[in-house]
């Protein structure tokens, strides 16, 4: 039976570097403070010309080039995000236009830091109806420009950058199994509101900003117990453990949170790939920046078990199986 298969990644990484010492001369922190709470030391911050979609295209030609396919080629372009640096059109239109996927319909997808997967898990049943799609899939985020630079929970947090891969039906490998989650109720412990609005009947007075707000302990303890959850509900239903998971790549939030995740899963550090040290929390991008970075480093063998899971605002969060 054909499935998705992933043929291609790619990545894109802003050229500014801000460390925590810097964050020491923004913010009332130090680095000492933010490598011992995150594990993070650096993040990249977008400047002139790196805008969410030129982030993206740059990635998607990355993963075009990977996967020995022509933009031209392409059917569909979905990128997850919740930064574009418009709301209409979609950021996927404007990488349509960029990279010159003429016949490529394109839309954006939102479900925060899981929009990776859950765009990768429609890609997935795209090809299951129609085999012979091409499918470009991408997270990409600008979240330096959706924090308050003065809240020092958050903005030592988040950081740029994008990831893409190809999907073609393959008879060998490709997407096994995913499982994906919501909870709305919990909206309220992270969440980023929109502009204000223009019609004076719908203003929210009570909202403080267009930029990211978090219950950190809160969203550390649900985003911990449901990856958790859900890596199990998964490896359960194919009749495997995770000891068979030859590497795992989570989101990338913070060192704390996958440490934790690691000890109640109780998967060796060595298979599981981590380089939020280096970019911080980049959202819908993480998983797809990491799984460029595991790819290109050789931690990604033919026939391997790879594992995704991830976790973010609304609340969601999944799972995802698949052979390499």
């Amino acid at each position: 039976m054909q499935k998705a298969s992933i043929v291609g990644t790619g990545s894109c990484l802003p050229d500014r570097v801000l460390s925590n010492r810097d964050l020491e001369l923004m913010v009332e922190t130090s680095d000492e403070w933010i490598t011992s709470r995150t594990g993070i030391h650096t993040r990249r911050i977008a400047g002139k010309g790196e805008q969410n979609f030129q982030l993206a295209s740059k990635a998607a030609k990355s993963a075009l080039e990977s996967a020995g396919v022509s933009a031209a080629d392409l059917d569909f372009i979905l990128v997850a995000t919740m930064s574009p640096h418009m709301i209409m059109p979609s950021c996927a239109c404007f990488v349509q236009a960029e990279i010159g996927a003429d016949k490529a319909f394109a839309f954006d997808i939102n479900a925060a830091c899981s929009g990776f997967l859950f765009a990768l898990d429609l890609a997935a049943k795209y090809i299951a109806s129609t085999p012979e799609m091409k499918i470009l899939v991408i997270g990409s985020e600008t979240l330096s420009a959706r924090v308050n630079w003065q809240d020092r929970n958050t903005c030592i947090l988040f950081g740029d950058g994008a990831g893409a891969c190809v999907l073609e039906s393959s008879d060998n490998g490709g997407i096994l199994d995913s499982i994906l989650h919501s909870d709305g109720k919990l909206w309220n412990l992270l969440y980023m509101d929109s502009p204000a609005s223009k019609n004076p009947e719908l203003l929210d007075p009570e909202r403080k900003g267009c930029f990211i707000q978090m219950s950190g302990r809160d969203v550390f303890k649900y985003a911990v117990r449901a990856m958790e959850d859900v890596v199990v509900q998964l490896l359960e239903r194919q009749n495997i453990s995770i000891n068979d998971i030859d590497l795992l790549i989570p989101h990338q939030a913070n060192v704390r949170i996958l440490g934790k995740l690691m000890e109640r899963l109780g998967v060796a550090q060595e298979k599981v790939f981590i380089n939020v040290n280096k970019y911080g929390n980049t959202s819908a991008a993480s998983v797809p920046i990491a799984l460029d970075e595991a790819s290109r480093e050789g931690r990604l063998q033919k026939g391997d078990l790879v594992l995704f899971c991830s976790f973010g605002g609304g609340f969601t969060w999944g799972s995802m199986l698949l052979r390499w």
